[in-house]
């Protein structure tokens, strides 16, 4: 039997950034017409995540695909919670980033605002207080510097340091001709607003919806469903 393929995002007011997220899912969708796909919340918006999977753990097997970029609290703690009260019946994916494919998309919208080899690049993440999180930026930032051959540091809205603004104030300290911010969020909202009041000379789009993240979705939905078919399933 094909797991329920739960889609659970961090949750916005913003309608451009539940616009964004919508999409996304939609694009998951296309990309595994055979797998019922549906939405989950850790904040903000309804249904909460563990209220869904209650629901669809009752029909079958589920997996909770976290649409978030970094380890964190939501997927240790809200989304962990919900997949452990259902065991051999729920598993939780990792999260979307690091990963390859963030990379070539973030390259994208650099190359949208014509990044040149001179330019500072400080890629803007939401930020965490779980020290897991700040290694899965740090990683990606190495990833992003490996494809754009530009050095990336790195800058947090809230939870880590250093903050967006230091970062960008510190490059161009460094004598920078123009400081760009890599936005490491998926969909407008709270922290894409953060991100593009850090006073950079240019901040690129939210990276939401691509269809290369939604490939990471499948991708990860995949490597968990084999994971959990491996388990015994329980009654």
């Amino acid at each position: 039997m094909i797991p329920t393929l739960i889609a659970c995002s961090h949750g916005t007011s913003s309608p451009s950034g539940r616009l964004s997220i919508a999409t996304l899912i939609d694009q998951v969708r296309s990309l595994a017409p055979d797998v019922r796909v549906v939405e989950a919340f850790v904040d903000v918006q309804e249904p909460a995540v563990d209220a869904v999977v209650d629901r669809w753990t009752a029909a079958g097997p589920v997996v909770v695909v976290p649409l978030l970029l970094s380890t964190g609290f939501h997927t240790r703690v809200d989304i962990g919670r919900a997949v452990s009260a259902h065991p051999g019946r729920a598993v939780a994916a990792p999260a979307l980033g690091p990963h390859d494919l963030l990379a070539l998309v973030l390259e994208s919208r650099l190359a949208e605002l014509g990044v040149r080899d001179d330019d500072a690049v400080v890629l803007a993440a939401a930020g965490s207080t779980d020290p897991a999180a700040e290694h899965d930026v740090a990683r990606m930032a190495d990833r992003l510097a490996t494809c754009i051959q530009v050095p990336v540091r790195v800058g947090f809205a809230a939870g880590a340091r250093p903050r967006i603004g230091d970062a960008v104030a510190a490059a161009r300290g460094d004598g920078a001709r123009r400081v760009v911010v890599a936005s490491y969020v998926l969909a407008p909202g709270h922290f894409a607003d953060v991100i593009a009041a850090s006073g950079a000379d240019a901040v690129t789009a939210p990276l939401a919806p691509d269809l290369r993240i939604a490939a990471i979705v499948v991708e990860r939905f995949a490597a968990a469903s084999e994971a959990l078919a491996a388990r015994p399933l329980a009654s």
